[in-house]
């Protein structure tokens, strides 16, 4: 059977061949992002996942700044040795395997989307590729800032509250290994999938699914549904729920504008394609 028929289409069979090809390159792409982590596991664990338990933390100088400045000190101050233990002879091997995993994932991500838009980019006009690469680059942009987000703004807050909060001064405070990798890739990667809500929005509004007087009416229930959505992220106080609401609120209001600009603009090639239909009937 030849790869292609006669009109030039690619068989269905060929469409499998054609993925399977994209799929293993990505799986090769995340093995070599693992491979990289877990060469470099002690500095990644040290800099990286301990980075927001050091009292030098970006995000606890920059509090800590304008803290002095209105109380007059320092409103954060971890210890200098963070207190994480491990009880399970394999604990610190698995936290290594889910890490690199993850970070592989991570690192691979650009070239992830890049594998699928090359996948998907024959079958679609010219138009339609331009609108594609924008996709496929705010995927991944989106992606890393929701990461990123995660990591600076929501991480070191659930720490600062996990560690000082206490029932009894007689209680000691030791936290598992596993614990606390499993909370940090949580909120990290749970994030990093939240902040690719705009893309499926602007998707669903090209396609006609989704409206901004949609998005505008039901604003309230969804600040219910971000609050929510904070709280399981974040099994910690108010404040680090609302330091993970923050970012999601502003990112609706801007899905909204988003919206409201494609809807415009779906709306605009609308009109036009109806003037020509009409015209073209008028002719003949």
């Amino acid at each position: 059977m030849s790869e292609k028929n006669k009109q030039g289409e690619m068989s269905f069979l060929g469409h499998i061949g054609e993925l399977r090809g994209h799929l293993i390159r990505a799986l090769l792409a995340i093995a070599v992002g693992a491979f990289l982590i877990g060469f470099n596991i002690k500095w990644v664990m040290d800099t990286i996942l301990l980075g927001p338990t050091k009292p030098g933390f970006l995000t606890f100088k920059v509090v800590n700044y304008f803290s002095r400045m209105v109380i007059g000190q320092d409103s954060i101050t971890l210890p200098e040795h963070f207190p994480l233990q491990v009880r399970r002879l394999f604990d610190q091997f698995n936290a290594m395997m889910a890490i690199s995993i993850v970070g592989g994932i991570l690192l691979a991500f650009p070239y992830i989307v890049w594998e699928l838009w090359k996948f998907i980019s024959p079958g679609l006009h010219e138009n339609e590729k331009k609108n594609s690469i924008f996709i496929i680059n705010s995927t991944w942009i989106m992606f890393v800032l929701g990461a990123l987000s995660g990591y600076f703004l929501v991480m070191p807050f659930v720490i600062n509250f996990g560690y000082f909060f206490s029932l009894s001064d007689s209680i000691r405070v030791d936290i598992d290994l596993s614990s606390y990798i499993t909370i940090f890739l949580q909120i990290v990667l749970g994030m990093a999938v939240i902040f690719l809500f705009p893309i499926a929005v602007y998707i669903l509004t090209s396609m006609g699914v989704l409206t901004p007087m949609f998005l505008k009416t039901y604003r309230r229930h969804a600040i219910v549904v971000i609050m929510m959505v904070a709280a399981v992220l974040t099994p910690a106080d108010v404040l680090s729920m609302l330091a993970a609401a923050f970012p999601l609120l502003i990112l609706y209001e801007i899905c909204i504008i988003m919206s409201s600009r494609v809807y415009k603009r779906v709306q605009k090639n609308n009109n036009t394609e109806d003037n020509k239909d009409h015209l073209t009937k008028i002719e003949n």
